[in-house]
């Protein structure tokens, strides 16, 4: 029986293949408009070239798909990430029950006389919603969707019918009972929503009302919530609810602060950038990904034993890369997080003030990394009015903070972070110069991990390995980090994460392939 700790683990995990696929959405809607616009061919006359043009409205059109399409895909890719057996079932079933909710929510909405009535379909905030004409529940409704359709399917997939009815059994019988269900649920929908959509909008008037500090919350607490893994529930919350505030878009009532950048990006008629809802999103982390972690690396560099420094390079410098690059924080973070836990902390403290800082002057750079592809597409190419040229100053200002904290807290209070020690650099060699294809040595991590017998489950996420475990005793902290482990995270007395980096799915392949079918 999962707890609830455990539930919201899961549950923040599956958020991740729909979210990917809004990153690269985004970049292809951020090149293709910028390009596409009079400004730029103004300035760069070799691009009003029809074939180019119609490339980048081409790209416009269709990086709008995870953005218009967002909602389904949650409630698709949540039962797809929680389902242990039979996956495509379970996928499936979630567009069923999504479609069943709003066809439902239709039927009650036709009956009560709301539909064609203006004033209560504007009260019930009615929308089209892939084709139906139903309540825009958005990322929440299809949340709820895919977590009932998940605990249905996980209860009925082996569902034995009688003799008669056996072709209906078994994984046929999830999208059937998924119909039923969601059908009711469809029909309750509408006497609860407005309660629901209260609560949101509470929050985000809370965040609004807090001024330049409701970034510096939401900064801080994503990465103050990261390493039990349970900021994408709040990353979730701002970029796609009420929560992340609601406005008017081209004519029509969008909500999210991150929907809301899409929304402008993609309007002709926008000039600029709204900066209350791009204060949530990438530009707040430019500061602490582009210049305060790479300051902290060349601390810890700088801090090592010089006969080391040869050995913490490699690591320090692929952190340094994906956190640049990709935005992947966690292989710098969890260098220091477990040795030097107050330097998380002022870690968090400096990426919310980022955040504010960001806001408090006006930069409006969306999208959802912070990193340098970000910076230039959604910075540089969107023309000046999005202030990108104070990004550099800002990040090389958190650079000198990070670097002189993390040199002084490093040196002065003997921290032991990469390189210090003659057992750091053991394990940094054995992290970078493993025998297998990953560069991990799946076998020993396995052993290290209690062997396949202990395993009850195993499952990754961007940059994590996510078990459950029979015996908790049986894991080997020391040997996972000697075989390219950053950070073991015990959540409880059987659930933990094993922190590996850009690398992790392959090190799950690796180690499911060594374990019996």
């Amino acid at each position: 029986m999962l707890t609830l700790w455990e539930f919201f683990q899961s549950l923040g995990k599956t958020f991740m293949l729909p979210v990917a696929l809004l990153a690269f959405s985004g970049i292809l809607l951020g090149v293709g408009s910028s390009l596409s616009s009079s400004a730029v061919k103004e300035s760069i006359p070799f691009l009003d070239f029809m074939p180019l043009q119609l490339l980048f409205m081409w790209m416009t059109k269709i990086g709008l798909v995870a953005f218009i399409y967002l909602p389904v895909m949650f409630a698709v890719a949540i039962p797809l990430g929680l389902a242990r057996e039979e996956k495509g079932v379970a996928a499936f079933a979630g567009f069923v029950g999504y479609a069943a909710l709003n066809l439902s929510i239709n039927f009650y909405l036709t009956v009560a006389g709301v539909l064609g009535n203006a004033e209560q379909e504007a009260a019930y905030g009615v929308k089209s919603i892939i084709g139906i004409d139903s309540i825009d529940t958005g990322i929440l409704g299809a949340v709820i969707v895919g977590i009932i359709v998940a605990k249905l399917h996980a209860r009925f997939y082996t569902y034995k019918m009688p003799d008669a009815l056996a072709f209906f059994g078994g994984a046929r019988f999830v999208p059937i009972i998924t119909t039923v269900v969601l059908g009711v649920v469809g029909l309750i929908v509408p006497l609860i929503w407005p309660y629901f959509a209260a609560g949101i909008n509470g929050v985000g008037t809370a965040i609004s009302h807090a001024g330049p500090f409701g970034p510096f919350l939401f900064g801080a607490g994503e990465r103050l919530l990261l390493p039990f893994g349970l900021h994408h529930i709040l990353v979730a919350l701002i970029r796609f609810t009420e929560a992340g505030g609601t406005m008017e878009v081209c004519g029509n009532t969008v909500s999210g602060a991150l929907n809301i950048f899409y929304s402008e990006l993609s309007c002709t008629t926008t000039e600029s950038f709204s900066a209350s809802a791009t204060a949530f999103l990438s530009q707040g982390k430019m500061p602490a990904f582009l210049g305060g972690l790479p300051g902290a690396a060349l601390a810890m560099y700088h801090c090592s034993r010089p006969e080391n420094r040869g050995k913490v390079k490699a690591l320090l410098l692929s952190g340094v890369v994906a956190c640049v690059v990709g935005g992947i924080t966690e292989p710098l973070e969890f260098l220091f997080l477990f040795v030097a836990p107050a330097l998380y902390l002022i870690h968090a403290v400096l990426t919310g003030l980022g955040f504010m800082v960001m806001g408090l002057l006006d930069v409006t750079i969306g999208n959802t990394d912070g990193n340098i592809i970000d910076f230039f597409i959604f910075g540089i190419l969107q023309g000046t009015a999005t202030k990108w040229y104070l990004v550099p100053v800002v990040a090389g200002i958190w650079f000198a903070v990070y670097y002189s904290v993390f040199r002084f807290a490093i040196t002065r209070f003997n921290l032991k972070t990469p390189g210090r020690e003659v057992e750091s650099a053991e394990q940094i060699a054995a992290a970078v110069t493993g025998e297998k294809t990953t560069g991990y040595k799946g076998d020993i991590i396995l052993n290290a991990l209690g062997g396949a017998d202990n395993i009850e489950s195993l499952d990754n996420c961007i940059t994590r390995l996510r078990l459950s475990v029979k015996d908790m005793s049986l894991v080997d902290d020391a040997v996972l980090k000697a075989n390219g482990a950053l950070g073991v995270v015990k959540l409880d007395a059987h659930n933990l994460q094993v922190v590996i980096g850009p690398q992790v799915h392959l090190v799950k392949n690796e180690i499911q392939s060594l374990m019996p079918a």
